[in-house]
Order: C-alpha cells, then structure tokens, then sequence
C-alpha cells in the first residue's frame, strides 16, 4: 500500500458505495484509502508536534490510566509521557476544516442517517502510542462510559504515519456492534474478560487493522477493539473524532453533555 502523494484531496465522492456501507454494517469498521492529504497530513503533524513539545494542554498522562505497562504515577520513571493531547478541535483549524468536508460529513451521513453532530466531550483528541511507556489498551467498546439516547456514534481515526501491531496499531473484532454480551464477560472497568470461555472465540477472531498515512478508519461505538505497545522507537500519533446523528442527543448532566457540540454542515448528496 502506497500514501498518497497529491498535495490536496479534490473530487472526492461525498458517498459511500453499497459494498462499503455493507461492509460497515456487517463489521463495525471500514477503513478507507485517501481520504487525507499530504497537506492535511503535514498540518495535523505540526499542531501534534506543538501539542507534545510543550506541552499544550489539556493532555492525559500515562499515569493517569493506570492500564498495563504505563508508570505508578507522574513522579515515577516515565510518569510525564502524553498519552493524549485533549480538544484538538481547538488546537488547529485543519482538524474542523477537514471533519467538514462533503466527502467526510457524506460518508457520516449515510452511516448515521441523517445530520451529524460531533461531540466535543468524547476523543476530539490526539492519541500518541509513545515508546518504552506507552500502554497497552484492553479490549472495549467506547460506548462504555458515554450517555446518549442510544448507541449509535461512530468514529473516525486518522493515521498520522503509518500503524501496525508493531508500534502499537489497533486490534478490532469484526461484528461486534451487532451482539449483547452478559455483564459477567467483562470485567469491573467493562473491559472483555479474556479468562471467560465465552469470550475465546471472539478474541481468535480479532483483526489488526493496519493503516497508511492517507487512510481512514470508521468505526462504532460498540465494535471491541485494543491496542497494545509501542515496540518502536518513534512516537505513533493518530487524530480520533466521535459523531452521532442529531437526533441522538447526550443525556442532560452528563459527562457526554458537559461541552459543546458542533453541528456539521450537510452534505449534498444529490
């Protein structure tokens, strides 16, 4: 696979084709091949660099998740690595420009069926998978901690270089926004138990998702997915923005509530 090497995304269809949105509704995921520019690319790099080099706030600290293979705390060897520079809806105007876009705001509308609002409570963050302290992600549906009428949000994951299981890239398990699973599979933070029998057969199916500068993962709320370490020496950073129809608001005093919203231009589609 080859990143594309035009400065700028023109005439890009604002649709998916029915094998992509089959595809989706099937999985959970889809990734999508050059969606994102050089330029776009260089832009959302350069706040990424500003964000880390700072840092700029808000960020989330390794320590601060506690998940496997991140420091104690902050004042342990490692406890100031970023795991996440927060709001990047503010940070630089190419990540709103760019989420506005018809083939962007198109694509969304198919998926989520009508106007589509991004949440500016949930991701609206760059993630970075740094070497030596970067941790490991256990298996979850976003969905988890988030309160809307109903679990109906996707997301959208732009690589900012290239991901493999090697440096710390997702891990998905196709199909899983499809099914219920007893509380008794998951543990007390509502991670996949993967000691419970009844999870081994999805965990044998899981998929890693491997990504090129240039490409565009989707996927929902409810599809499991993992990530593991960084096994590098470069620093693995991705964009990831959450969206839901407008018809499915937060709940009122809720976390999912407690920051604005934008509502996306709509797309023409004709």
């Amino acid at each position: 696979m080859t990143a594309p090497t035009t400065d700028v995304v023109t005439e890009l269809s604002p649709r998916l084709s029915p094998d992509e949105l089959a595809c989706f509704a099937r999985d959970g995921y889809l990734v999508m091949k050059g969606l994102v520019s050089e330029n776009d690319l260089h832009l959302m790099r350069l706040a990424t660099r500003r964000g880390l080099e700072g840092p700029i706030g808000p960020v989330e600290y390794e320590a601060d998740v506690r998940y496997p293979g991140a420091p104690p705390s902050r004042t342990a060897h490692g406890g100031e690595t970023i795991r996440r520079l927060k709001e990047a809806h503010g940070r630089d105007p190419v990540f709103t420009e760019w989420v506005s876009r018809p083939e962007i705001v198109g694509r969304l509308e198919q998926v989520l069926g009508g106007r589509v609002v991004m949440p500016l409570a949930h991701h609206n963050c760059i993630m970075t998978k740094q070497p030596d302290f970067g941790s490991e992600t256990n298996w979850h549906q976003d969905f988890r901690y988030w309160s809307f009428a109903r679990p109906e949000l996707v997301n959208l994951w732009i690589p900012l270089g290239h991901e493999t299981e090697r440096n710390g890239g997702l891990f998905v398990i196709p199909g899983t926004h499809r099914q219920t699973y007893a509380r008794e599979r998951l543990d007390e933070a509502l991670f996949l138990r993967t000691d419970h029998p009844d999870n081994q057969p999805l965990l044998d199916s899981k998929i890693s998702v491997e990504l090129e500068p240039g490409d565009l993962l989707m996927f929902h709320c409810l599809t499991f997915h993992a990530a593991g370490r960084n096994h590098t020496q470069t620093t693995k950073c991705s964009a990831v923005f959450t969206f839901r129809n407008l018809s499915n608001p937060p709940q009122p005093g809720s976390r999912s509530a407690s920051m604005p919203e934008l509502l996306l231009p709509a797309a023409d589609l004709s």
